[in-house]
């Protein structure tokens, strides 16, 4: 029931193997009982019924292919106070066929279904493959979930040993949803490049050569969800998120304004936020915000990620034409490579990772 995870040290580069839980495992084998490495501290401890319901923006992408000016207009104002007062938005009328959304979830379920040995052949080594992400110490608090952890774009940078061969279509149905969820990304980051007043293209130009990484969350039924957390707080490191959440469990949280605010899922929506990388190129006129997942006591939850990032060595910053007397340069210049030794060398911890490019005012 155990596999490994690499923990880096970005302080002088080294690594060394951990051993961890599958928790599916620990689930299915001893659905009543909770180990001390996942309880976590009372501060920690999510709030299962937060008293907060507040309902993040829905953005209608459909208004933004129509002839009507007056109601594009009102949804670009929308997008804007998503994007700088939420950094999180639902998407709805985005194009992506319902169909391919479902038959995603399916062949991610079916992935999880598999008995362990088959998962296993596909165990996580340097981020990428099956098992848990973000353990760096031996006394380390987990997250009650399991991962698989792809690269997608560009199709060199695939590990396609870690590709499963099952389901049978895992290949071909993942190919149609990068295609798709790329599209749509191009689409979201023009249009937030036509808010921030630069020329529509100014963000895609600024990612250089586009990397793109999925991840399937597993999250097990937790005998006690107020106990654990499904996925620690954090900010994503990438410009932009795309997210398929599981329309019958409500599972993730935003932090807005101290308080976690769940997201009801809405059947046929994807969930958008702001990434670290988007905040540095904004100059921090969009916000990527923390957020976390909670469990559930009788439900299994599934959710899938697209992270549509800058290529591994594109150089990030804010861009020039967003600097000025009043809005001075919050963030120095740095290489993507050089802020994932970053993300990657910290358990997930707010947004943490982000500080070391911060300028002191």
């Amino acid at each position: 029931m155990f596999n490994s995870a690499l923990a880096f040290d970005p302080s002088d580069g080294t690594s060394k193997r951990l051993s961890v839980p599958i928790v599916q495992a620990l689930a299915s084998h001893r659905p009543d009982t909770i180990s001390q490495r996942y309880i976590r501290s009372e501060k920690e401890r999510p709030n299962i019924y937060p008293s907060n319901r507040l309902d993040i923006p829905i953005i209608d992408m459909g208004m933004f292919l129509g002839d009507s000016d007056l109601c594009r207009k009102k949804e670009m104002e929308k997008l804007e106070i998503a994007s700088q007062q939420w950094g999180f938005f639902q998407a709805v009328n985005h194009g992506i066929p319902g169909s391919l959304m479902e038959r995603m979830k399916e062949t991610a379920r079916e992935f999880f279904e598999l008995p362990l040995e088959e998962k296993l052949k596909y165990e996580a080594q340097e981020h990428e493959g099956y098992g848990k992400a973000s353990v760096f110490l031996d006394n380390q608090k987990l997250d009650w979930s399991d991962i698989m952890h792809l690269t997608t774009l560009p199709p060199e940078s695939r590990k396609m040993n870690f590709w499963p061969t099952w389901p049978v279509d895992f290949r071909a149905t993942v190919d149609e949803y990068v295609s798709e969820t790329q599209k749509l990304s191009n689409t979201v980051l023009c249009l937030l490049s036509e808010i921030a007043g630069l020329k529509p293209d100014s963000f895609l130009h600024m990612y250089g050569k586009i990397s793109q990484l999925m991840t399937w969350h597993y999250y097990p039924p937790c005998p006690r969800p107020d106990l654990v957390l499904g996925l620690s707080p954090h900010s994503d490191g990438s410009g932009l998120s795309v997210l398929l959440q599981d329309d019958e469990t409500v599972g993730l949280q935003i932090c807005k304004e101290g308080a976690w605010i769940p997201i009801q899922p809405i059947p046929g929506a994807l969930v958008i936020n702001i990434g670290d990388m988007l905040e540095v190129m904004s100059n921090g006129r969009y916000k990527s915000v923390e957020h976390r997942a909670v469990t559930n006591i009788d439900r299994d939850r599934i959710s899938i990620a697209m992270f549509y990032d800058p290529g591994g060595d594109t150089e990030v910053g804010p861009a020039p034409e967003l600097i000025d007397e009043l809005n001075p340069c919050q963030y120095r210049r740095f290489n993507r490579a050089e802020y994932m030794r970053h993300y990657f060398g910290y358990r997930h911890n707010g947004k943490k990772a982000i500080e070391f490019a911060k300028i002191e005012s």
